[in-house]
């Protein structure tokens, strides 16, 4: 505010001398003279001081500080001009430093007020002003560091499992369900030699998987949860022999016939792709086993075989896929089919191991590229598909019902495939409920095959395509 124009001589010498410049520079130069008001100042400390620094009246006039250098109103007028610099000071309190708060305090004002002690003392009191400048080094600017972006997944706890719905909840052969490695405290492994060691024996183990492992063989034993972690990838075979209550979810599972079944090491060139491995082999009677949300891919011989009296197996939420590749060579030879055969249950017409057993459910699976046949071919046990989607296109046939098996198929998708529906004389097979597009070939099924024993609830096949293409493999 302006204060009364005083009676002493030197208060005239300036008003007059303010009189010859502008009008914002005589307000100015009265606040020059009321250096208390620029005591004031401390006001300036918000800041917004370069403007009223025009009026040295309220303080702020930390341009009258650098007035306060020359010692006159005019050159108070001027210092108001650079009191609008140190309205950047303004600027700093934004945050945008305590440098800028210093160039506030380039606006002389701290120093220049000093100067203007000499004066009359009138800037001095603007120099504190000046201080307000500094103060514009805003520590509001370190909010941004609070903006530096919320820590990422470390990769140490898995995604849930998905309900056990199937065989492997059923009751028998002295287990009650599938409850893998229960309790056990995780542990995480990072090689193949690691987990080949982790995954042996009997004991509870649950066993979390990191990073792509080398190929190899691996043996997994009785009571175990394996379990990838952020894109984990097992390399070559995974063999689960006389094992019972196993979990294997969440992981990607790559056989060695990546493209090229001479890849793998037991690959023999007067047989063909069928003398390779199993990306997954499941056998001497096996049984509660679980596969759920897992990718499985280029399996030498199949992706995922289950044979030899194995029972009570459950695979959901899984992607079958191969690489295309051809069969060229030995007694066993496929040529452009290239053997790209997935999902093998009963190893062969007969056997006396199996009656009884090879049960197995199929839900929200999804057999993709180039798998030829096999989705799945089909023996002896109680087999039961459902919610499952077919989108091979190029394959030979889909779903088969052969010797002995009784075969539900129900409300499955079927896309751009020949031979959906594949019942031998000597297999059992009904469906029901199922969308075929697009496809050639057999898609009606009519016969007993049979009532699961167990709980469960099939989603329309309506929206089958979308939720299987969005929800399986790992997650």
């Amino acid at each position: 505010m302006r204060h009364p124009i005083r009676a002493i001589s030197l208060a005239c010498l300036l008003a007059c001398a303010c009189q010859s410049s502008e009008v914002a520079v005589d307000a100015g130069g009265s606040g020059g003279t009321t250096g208390t008001g620029g005591a004031t100042h401390t006001g300036g400390m918000t800041g917004t001081g370069g403007s009223t620094s025009m009026g040295g009246t309220t303080g702020t006039g930390g341009a009258t500080q650098t007035g306060g250098t020359t010692g006159t109103g005019g050159s108070i007028s001027t210092g108001g001009t650079v009191g609008t610099g140190g309205s950047t000071g303004t600027g700093g309190s934004t945050g945008t430093g305590g440098s800028t708060g210093t160039g506030g305090k380039g606006g002389n004002g701290g120093s220049a007020g000093t100067g203007g002690a000499v004066t009359t003392g009138i800037g001095g009191a603007t120099g504190v002003a000046g201080k307000g400048g500094a103060a514009g080094s805003g520590a509001a600017g370190r909010s941004g560091t609070g903006g530096a972006g919320g820590a990422t997944s470390s990769c140490s706890t898995p995604p849930p499992a998905s309900a056990l719905v199937g065989w492997a909840a059923v009751s028998g052969m002295g287990v009650t369900t599938t409850t893998g490695g229960g309790n056990a405290t995780p542990q995480t492994v990072t090689t193949e030699s690691a987990l080949a060691s982790a995954a042996g024996g009997t004991g509870a183990a649950v066993i979390y998987v990191k990073g792509v492992l080398s190929a190899g063989k691996i043996s997994v034993g009785s009571n175990k949860t394996i379990v990838g972690l952020c894109g984990a990838e097992i390399h070559g075979h995974l063999g689960l022999g006389g094992s019972s209550n196993v979990i294997i979810r969440n992981i990607k599972i790559v056989g060695y016939g990546v493209g090229n079944c001479a890849l793998d090491p037991d690959y023999d060139s007067s047989v063909g792709c069928s003398s390779g491995n199993d990306a997954v082999t499941v056998n001497g009677a096996s049984h509660h086993l679980w596969f759920d949300h897992c990718d499985i891919s280029d399996g030498t011989d199949g992706n995922l075989d289950i044979t030899n009296g194995s029972d009570f197996v459950t695979v959901s939420w899984t992607k079958f896929h191969y690489t295309s590749r051809s069969d060229n060579s030995g007694s066993d030879s496929t040529g452009s089919e290239g053997h790209r055969f997935s999902n093998l249950i009963g190893a062969s017409d007969g056997l006396s191991i199996d009656v009884g057993h090879l049960n197995v459910t199929w839900h929200h699976d999804w057999w993709a590229d180039n798998v030829n046949q096999r989705m799945p071919r089909t023996r002896a046990g109680k087999i039961h598909l459902f919610n499952n989607l077919f989108t091979a296109t190029g394959d030979s046939y889909c779903t088969n019902a052969g010797d002995g098996t009784h075969l539900l198929v129900e409300s499955n998708v079927y896309s751009g495939v020949k031979a959906p529906l594949q019942p031998d004389s000597n297999g059992d097979m009904l469906a029901k409920n199922n969308i075929f597009t697009n496809t050639s070939g057999t898609t009606t099924a009519s016969g007993t095959g049979f009532s699961p024993t167990y709980s469960y609830s099939a989603d329309a096949a309506s929206g089958v395509q979308a939720a299987v293409q969005a929800g399986a493999g790992p997650q």
